[in-house]
């Protein structure tokens, strides 16, 4: 799979860009703040349904406009698909395919891509939800559907944590809400899709990590990974170091205990308390938690390792080739070592789109037709 045109309308700092691809490398040079990761970020858009930088859609929208548009042709092998999203300010987006109306749910089902960035050391550093949300975009691209699970599980979520914090305000007991059991079983029957597919993902994910992190790393700190989760009577929301392991079982079972030990706390707070938007994906190497406990260097090995992990999962799961890999201002974040490994291990992906500030920080391999940018716009193209 490649991206062979992309073509912006005020999305971000671009009113306007066309821009072509090649397969192999692509090389997109310019100063920090020019726009680089912008166009890495509408490709990855159309795959993800999201942003890497940001959790809203609103900010990808060029200031001014009420609208941004994304189009992009695909090419898989000797077929090519149009594809188009139209992110609104306010309201729900609209897409294309083809030039046909479809869900935007639908978009992920022709495009996949695995993009790697700085903000990657945030998934073992950072907060729960920053691996969780890495874990649903990967899930999104894996079996499509699930952006719309997700979405429902949020929409969900949010009518019972509403009805809780009214409850709370009003001074209602348990037995004075009966709609609450009604949220409770939808509650009950997302989250259990969600939190079956996410168990399935880490258990697929595992053997591909371990053998990225020793690539990248140069050794075996016997990676693991697995979720830790709230129904298991663990709060990684509240708990840095809660761990909890959801025992084999009926899924849909145990959340509706859950939910009944943790009611009275849940209306007490106003809080929906126990769910897949609680837990938490739990990595260590050496047997210890990355976060806390590993070094900078480890830390960057196990989210460059996670990275891969999910590029060649895409790989062997799909029908429509190589997913697009893109690597956005990565290698400045790099030692000389890591950046030859990561380059060396990305090389025979289909098409490799590297965004840089330094020419000169891009391994040689990687260093194909380079487009120049400046100010939201493209400059100048050198072909290899």
């Amino acid at each position: 799979m490649i991206v062979e045109q992309l073509s912006l309308v005020d999305f971000r700092n671009y009113e306007h860009a066309e821009l072509s691809f090649a397969s192999g490398a692509n090389l997109l040079v310019g100063r920090n703040g020019q726009g680089k990761t912008n166009l890495a970020e509408a490709i990855t858009y159309l795959a993800t349904l999201g942003s890497h930088r940001v959790s809203a859609d609103a900010p990808l929208v060029r200031a001014g406009a009420d609208a941004a548009i994304v189009r992009t042709r695909l090419a898989h092998g000797e077929r090519r698909v149009l594809l188009e999203v139209q992110i609104n300010k306010t309201g729900s987006n609209k897409a294309r395919v083809g030039g046909a109306p479809v869900r935007t749910a639908e978009l992920p089902r022709y495009a996949q891509v695995v993009l790697f960035a700085p903000e990657d050391l945030q998934i073992v550093r950072g907060d729960p939800s920053a691996r969780r949300r890495f874990a649903d975009q990967l899930l999104v691209q894996r079996i499509p559907r699930m952006a719309g699970v997700l979405a429902d599980y949020d929409r969900v979520l949010r009518q019972r944590t509403a009805l809780l914090k009214s409850a709370r305000a009003r001074g209602l007991r348990a037995d004075g809400l009966p709609t609450l059991d009604v949220w409770d079983d939808k509650l009950v029957a997302l989250g259990t899709e969600i939190i079956q597919a996410r168990g399935r993902l880490a258990d697929d994910l595992h053997p591909p990590l371990v053998a990225a992190y020793a690539a990248i790393a140069g050794a075996d700190h016997s990676p693991e990974i697995g979720w830790v989760s709230s129904l298991a009577g663990a709060d990684p929301e509240e708990d840095a170091d809660a761990s909890g392991t959801l025992a084999a079982g009926d899924t849909a079972q145990a959340f509706r205990a859950a939910l009944a030990a943790r009611r009275t706390a849940e209306l007490e707070r106003g809080v929906t308390l126990v769910g897949p938007h609680r837990d938490d994906l739990l990595l260590r190497i050496r047997s210890l938690p990355v976060k806390g406990y590993a070094s900078h260097g480890e830390s960057w090995s196990v989210a460059l390792a996670l990275r891969l992990a999910s590029a060649q999962l895409l790989r062997a799961d799909s029908a429509l080739g190589d997913p697009i890999v893109i690597l956005d201002d990565v290698f400045a974040e790099l030692d000389a070592d890591r950046r030859a490994r990561l380059a060396a291990l990305v090389a025979d992906f289909e098409q490799v789109i590297v965004t840089a500030a330094v020419e000169a920080d891009v391994p040689a391999g990687l260093r194909g037709r380079t487009v120049r940018i400046e100010a939201g716009r493209i400059r100048g193209i050198d072909d290899d």
